[in-house]
């Protein structure tokens, strides 16, 4: 976790205080189930409680110290509540084994994070939407390969971007409530030292779900998704922020990113206004996914559990989330606060004679009785004519001047396919698709 590119909120998850007192409150819930069963003294659930109840700051440090001798972080920190609760600990863990306390807490920390990241999400699909009605009709140009194609709106263009991150939190919900689930089932997963009764009143303590077989592990396959739906939400970061950064080239400067008062956009040229946070989020967004392969890699466990896959959830738990979250924040703000300039969305529109409205002269020739072939062929005779002069010249002009073309069309009809309007009569459906009737 790097602290530049992280939150609070979603640090405060992964630190260790935050750990243990989810290892604290798994261990407290299974023993107060035992007592319940008659399996330890009722009294030792008390212990825990009462002694908890005084909101103890856990020592990390003394943990740490005891676990430098132990080797084994979960009898570590057994030991140090040990000593601070009394006799009445020893009834702590009664049948468990240590992946019941780890698995549970991972569930448990991931299901809180996805929470953080759901909100980032509402709050980044809010900030689209507001935009994308504000640019609803704003005309700009569609491009594919980079290369002038057809007309559309700026609002289309985000309507696009909303529809995406909405399928983004859609499969984070899935995602939550596939990792969120709880496993106390003792060594092998058999039960054979604990009851199935104390799973499920510490998952319904933990608001979590029962994990049908845990086999001492919880099934990585689980985590793999969630760390995957976390890449998917990176790569759609970085499909908006790439459109953003070429918005912004000068030869485009179509939309750019807020420069507020006191920036600075180089060290050597005071002229430069530069695309860096959406530059930074094309770079968080390959750190997010960076997570994907290893969590697929944890899938495949030895027999009922090794421990090749805690090394890596270790890492990639904390710094996939904390990641993905500073980025959607930050891509919300970069939305909220984007300068857009419809003028100059129009010039550029303009710049090529016409040439976006190529496809409908095409069209029309056919619906004149012309082949397709030599539709296309009239109208890029005329069309290369205007690129080559690089838009000093009119497709409009020449289609007017060709024999061809005018003894199909008028030049009525011709001026009527250059209406720019045309391109927009189903933004209406397109929004209603997208933001609801």
């Amino acid at each position: 976790m790097v602290p530049r590119y992280a939150r609070p909120a979603m640090t405060a998850i992964w630190e260790p205080q935050a750990r243990y007192r989810i290892w604290f409150e798994i261990e407290a819930h299974a023993t107060q189930k035992l007592a319940e069963l008659g399996v330890v003294p009722m009294n030792a659930a008390t212990a825990l409680w009462d002694w908890w109840a005084g909101e103890p700051v856990i020592d990390v440090a003394a943990i740490d110290a005891i676990e430098a001798v132990t080797k084994h972080d979960v009898i570590a920190f057994l030991d140090w509540v040990a000593q601070q609760v009394g006799p009445q600990a020893r009834f702590m863990h009664q049948g468990m084994t240590s992946s019941d306390v780890l698995d549970t807490t991972l569930s448990v920390q991931l299901a809180q994070a996805a929470d953080l990241l759901l909100a980032d999400l509402d709050a980044l699909l809010a900030a689209l939407k507001g935009r994308a009605l504000e640019h609803k009709y704003t005309p700009t140009i569609g491009r594919s390969h980079g290369i002038h194609a057809e007309p559309t709106t700026f609002g289309v263009k985000l309507a696009s971007a909303y529809a995406e991150f909405t399928r983004c939190r859609a499969r984070l919900v899935m995602a939550r409530a596939e990792i969120a689930t709880c496993a106390i089932s003792g060594a092998v997963g058999t039960f054979a030292n604990i009851d199935p009764a104390v799973e499920n009143y510490v998952a319904a303590k933990m608001g979590l779900a029962v994990e049908p077989v845990s086999t001492q592990v919880i099934p990585r396959d689980r985590h793999a998704m969630f760390f995957a739906v976390l890449g998917v939400i990176a790569s759609s970061i970085e499909r908006l922020a790439t459109e953003v950064r070429h918005l912004q080239r000068t030869e485009v400067l179509e939309a750019e990113e807020y420069f507020s008062p006191g920036q600075k956009g180089s060290s050597a040229m005071p002229h430069k206004r530069n695309p860096v946070l959406t530059e930074n989020l094309t770079g968080l967004a390959r750190m997010v996914r960076a997570a994907v392969i290893p969590a697929l890699e944890n899938v495949a466990l030895w027999h009922e559990r090794d421990i090749s896959h805690s090394s890596v959830e270790r890492y990639i738990g904390p710094d996939a989330t904390i990641t993905l979250d500073f980025a959607l924040g930050r891509l919300t703000g970069v939305i909220e606060k984007l300068l857009v300039y419809p003028e100059r969305m129009q010039r550029n529109l303009d710049r090529m004679g016409g040439l976006v409205h190529s496809q409908r002269v095409l069209l029309a020739l056919t619906q004149a009785g012309l082949t397709r072939d030599d539709s296309y062929r009239l109208v890029q005779r005329s069309a290369m004519k205007v690129w080559e002069s690089d838009g000093a010249l009119s497709l409009l002009d020449l289609l007017k001047a060709d024999s061809e073309v005018s003894a199909a069309l008028s030049p009525a009809q011709l001026e009527e396919l250059f209406n720019l309007d045309y391109h927009f009569k189903a933004v209406d459906t397109i929004f209603a698709r997208v933001f609801g009737g």
